[in-house]
């Protein structure tokens, strides 16, 4: 009896998330559910694979494996990502890339890319540390941790990471808006860190723009499947600059990549059909 009593409760409760996880509409527990699906993955995968990093601690490659296994919760989600001129981002160098930052689903669209980025360290604030096990996970994989309430703390630990990337070729990745933008119309104002380690390492600026997740809307508990385009746009150098010059550079690449932004977005939205419930804000 109570075997048939828990196989009854289960199919409910299956038919009751398939439902509410077909549809288009507003609808907290797809929300939720979606997002717990990528965290519950990520812990995961995070949990069976650090001691594999334990081999070599701290080396950005490690990143790879995890990333080979994660980028496939793309498929449950429905999600394409298509990136557009990715040999930028292939090529042997240091590098700084920043990129625009509107979800937690950036890691994701990170995953699905980071191969042809290759040696890659991701820039992350240390609150994620101490989410193990992924937080291990990312610190075994290279992933360097600063604490954004301490100005000189995290610039003394950018400027060793600095020296790790111009000695390795190691690009590092940034998000200089500096918290998620959820208005899908814009970019948030830069902030100067990025530009400071790029100009004092005299290394090329890489701006990555991801399209706006027209398919996700926290207010409205939306989250639906969607296209991504990560464009890259060409390397900004910054050979000869002076610290001077850094906020005439923020500018210069915040223009650019907002150019590219609303382009995208005009893509994107456009490429919809007539009915499908589109947001601009996340």
């Amino acid at each position: 009896m109570w075997y048939a009593a828990f196989i009854f409760t289960a199919l409910c409760i299956f038919t009751y998330l398939i439902k509410n996880l077909n549809d288009t509409g507003p609808n907290k527990v797809k929300f939720y559910f979606n997002f717990a699906v990528f965290y519950f993955c990520g812990s995961l995968v995070s949990a069976l694979i650090w001691p594999y990093f334990l081999l070599s601690p701290k080396n950005v490659r490690n990143a790879k494996v995890g990333c080979r296994i994660l980028k496939h919760v793309t498929k449950f989600y429905d999600l394409k990502w298509h990136l557009r001129d990715g040999h930028i981002l292939s090529e042997d160098r240091g590098a700084v890339i920043i990129s625009n930052h509107q979800s937690s689903l950036d890691i994701l669209g990170m995953f699905n890319i980071w191969e042809v980025v290759d040696k890659l360290a991701a820039i992350a604030k240390k609150e994620i540390f101490y989410v193990w096990p992924f937080g291990l996970s990312a610190y075994l994989a290279g992933v360097v941790f600063i604490d954004r309430s301490n100005a000189k703390g995290a610039y003394k630990q950018l400027n060793v990471t600095s020296e790790v990337m111009v000695k390795n070729k190691t690009k590092i990745w940034i998000f200089p808006e500096g918290t998620r933008n959820k208005d899908y119309t814009r970019l948030l104002p830069f902030k100067k860190g990025a530009f400071n380690i790029a100009v004092a390492a005299q290394v090329p600026i890489i701006p990555v723009v991801f399209s706006p997740y027209y398919f996700i809307n926290k207010e409205k508990y939306i989250f639906n499947k969607g296209h991504i385009v990560i464009q890259c746009l060409e390397p900004i150098p910054t050979v000869g600059l002076t610290m001077d010059d850094v906020p005439d550079l923020i500018k210069q690449v915040h223009d650019k990549m907002s150019v590219v932004y609303k382009e995208l977005s005009k893509e994107v939205v456009n490429a919809l059909p007539a009915d499908y419930p589109f947001t601009l804000v996340g």
